[in-house]
């Protein structure tokens, strides 16, 4: 059986909406996708330890303001 492909989902930063991320999670689960969603404010050290942890094959980040 073909493994599904693993996504890790995070918001970096200061940034506090996360509606528009769990829409897009919500998304690819609806398409067979893996979802790994770290939550909000997140540092990239924090995000990069996560994918390797997980094996992930994709990782997808959301910034309404870039901070």
């Amino acid at each position: 059986m073909k493994r599904k492909i693993r996504i890790i989902m995070a918001k970096p930063g200061l940034d506090g909406h996360d509606r528009g991320i769990k829409v897009l999670a919500a998304a690819y689960r609806d398409a067979g996708m893996e979802v790994i969603y770290l939550g909000l404010r997140q540092t990239p050290d924090m995000i990069v330890s996560a994918a390797q942890q997980e094996d992930a094959d994709a990782i997808a980040l959301s910034s309404l303001n870039n901070a």
